[in-house]
C-alpha cells in the first residue's frame, strides 16, 4: 500500500489546494476573490437557484454567503430578486457586468489546466476526469 502522504485522500487534497493558490495567482488584475468567483460561477451555472440551495452548494454557512452575495452585489456581478414561491428567500441572477469576471475566472482556469496537464496525454487526462466523477459520484450517493 502507498504510503500515508501518496494516498488518494492527500493526493486530491494537495492537488486541490494548489489549484486553488494558481488560481488565485492567475486571478491577479481582478477584483474577485477566490470565495467571490467561486460563488458567481456557480450563480453563472444555476442562474435563478435560491441563496440556501448555494451555500448548500458551496459547503459554506447561509451567513457567510450573504455577506459574499452583498459584495457581489456591490460590485453590480450578481442580484437578489424575491422568490416568488417564497417571500422570504431571493433567488440570484447574474446582472450584465458579470460577464468580463467569469470571462477572467475562465481564463485563469483555462490556464490552471495547462499548468496542471503538462506530462499528461489526453486520453489520461480524460480517463482521470471520469475516476474523478465516478469518486465524486460515489462519494455523493452517501
Amino acid at each position: 500500500m502507498a504510503a500515508l502522504e501518496e494516498s488518494l485522500g492527500f493526493l486530491i487534497a494537495d492537488v486541490s489546494r494548489l489549484m486553488r493558490r494558481s488560481f488565485e495567482q492567475n486571478l491577479t488584475g481582478s477584483s474577485l476573490t477566490l470565495s467571490q468567483a467561486r460563488a458567481l460561477a456557480h450563480v453563472a451555472r444555476n442562474e435563478g437557484c435560491r441563496q440556501v440551495e448555494l451555500a448548500e452548494r458551496l459547503e459554506i454557512k447561509p451567513i457567510t454567503l450573504a455577506r459574499l452575495l452583498d459584495q457581489l452585489e456591490q460590485a453590480e456581478l450578481v442580484e437578489r430578486r424575491p422568490d416568488p414561491d417564497d417571500r422570504r428567500a431571493y433567488r440570484l441572477y447574474l446582472r450584465e457586468q458579470a460577464d468580463k469576471a467569469l470571462a477572467d475566472i475562465r481564463t485563469a482556469g483555462a490556464a490552471i489546466h495547462v499548468t496542471a496537464l503538462q506530462g499528461i496525454s489526453e486520453t489520461e487526462a480524460m480517463v482521470l476526469a471520469s475516476a474523478l466523477r465516478k469518486l465524486r459520484e460515489n462519494l455523493s450517493s452517501r
